[in-house]
């Protein structure tokens, strides 16, 4: 009787031990938002032997870079570029002192309601319309305009703010490569100074470690006060081949892995996965018609085709967010 009890003591103890030790794992997750499966295997195999010293995969923290897209792959980007959006708003508001636009492109067919029409040549339209409307200003003023939009901007057809249209298995990516000693930087096709004003608010990611498409500015007195204003003039565009020359313009060292979700990401991946010694480079893929949206192919926004091929060719990771993340939204996790 005296051992029987001692057994079942013993068994409730090795349980309580169990159940303790599998919450203490859960706790320690720094991906809890990822399903366990490859990607997420893949990942956390990759951090642990570039960060593991003695190690023959080691790697330096100065040497520990991470470049992100944003749209698409930070944060959503149906059914247009949320910067589009913004520079559309701007557009509909500066209208009455342009009669011109009427009649010249892209502004007469967005102002038509053809935003279909408006996007049809691209980066290189979105940056003509972020021209015309941000020329002439200050970087303070446009600061300004882009922080009170984004503070109470709704997406439209989720109507949540644009800042909770970011991918929580995303944030904690970054959360978990910056506690690995990685330092995390945006490259994106978007205007540079759209998004400093936001980002680190919102990623952790400050603005000198944002990158991005840009016009030119000049400096200037005005009022006795030094300012540097933007010009209608286009600097760079930041995208496809773009980004990896703009990654040694801004950054000077090439990535030890890279992040993105379309074809415009893929220079960046094939740049970043041709260096010397480890590499990692992954794709968001949107396939979860139900909690996002779904495309990659034929899709006008964030195409993925030859991306998706390159990455099944070089083994390179392909992240489904249907089945390899839990929650996609941080509203989902609340």
């Amino acid at each position: 009787m005296k051992t029987t009890r001692t057994q079942n003591l013993l068994a409730a103890a090795l349980i309580g031990v169990t159940v303790f030790t599998a919450t203490i794992a859960r706790a320690a997750d720094p991906l809890p938002s990822w399903n366990e499966g490859k990607a997420k295997q893949s990942i956390t195999a990759f951090v642990e032997k570039v960060t593991k010293p003695g190690s023959p995969d080691f790697v330096p923290v100065a040497e520990r870079i991470a470049t992100f897209d944003n749209d698409g792959t930070l944060w959503a980007e149906q059914p247009l570029y949320f910067q589009a959006l913004f520079v559309f708003e701007r557009i509909k508001v500066l209208a009455p002192q342009h009669p011109e636009w009427k009649d010249k492109e892209p502004f007469a067919s967005l102002l038509k309601g053809d935003m279909k029409g408006a996007l049809a040549g691209g980066e290189r339209a979105l940056l003509e319309m972020g021209m015309a409307t941000h020329g002439g200003m200050t970087t303070e003023q446009f600061e300004k305009i882009v922080s009170d939009w984004i503070a109470t901007a709704k997406h439209p057809v989720t109507k949540r703010p644009y800042t909770e249209m970011v991918y929580q298995p995303m944030l904690e990516l970054l959360a978990y490569l910056r506690a690995n000693g990685f330092k995390t930087y945006i490259v994106s096709g978007g205007g540079i100074e759209f998004m400093r004003p936001w980002t680190e608010k919102v990623y952790g990611i400050p603005p000198e470690q944002v990158v991005g498409s840009s016009i030119k500015t000049k400096f200037e007195m005005r009022d006795g006060k030094p300012v540097l204003v933007k010009l209608p003039e286009l600097n760079f565009i930041d995208d496809k081949a773009g980004k990896p020359a703009a990654i040694q313009h801004h950054i000077g060292r090439r990535p030890i892995t890279a992040f993105g979700n379309s074809d415009g990401d893929l220079q960046m991946l094939q740049w970043t996965a041709a260096g010397s010694g480890p590499r990692f480079c992954l794709y968001v893929h949107h396939d979860d018609a139900k909690r996002e949206f779904a495309y990659d192919r034929e899709s006008h926004i964030g195409r993925l085709d030859k991306g998706l091929d390159e990455a099944a060719a070089k083994g390179w990771t392909v992240v489904s967010m249907k089945d390899d993340w839990k929650t996609i939204f941080p509203a989902e996790k609340k």
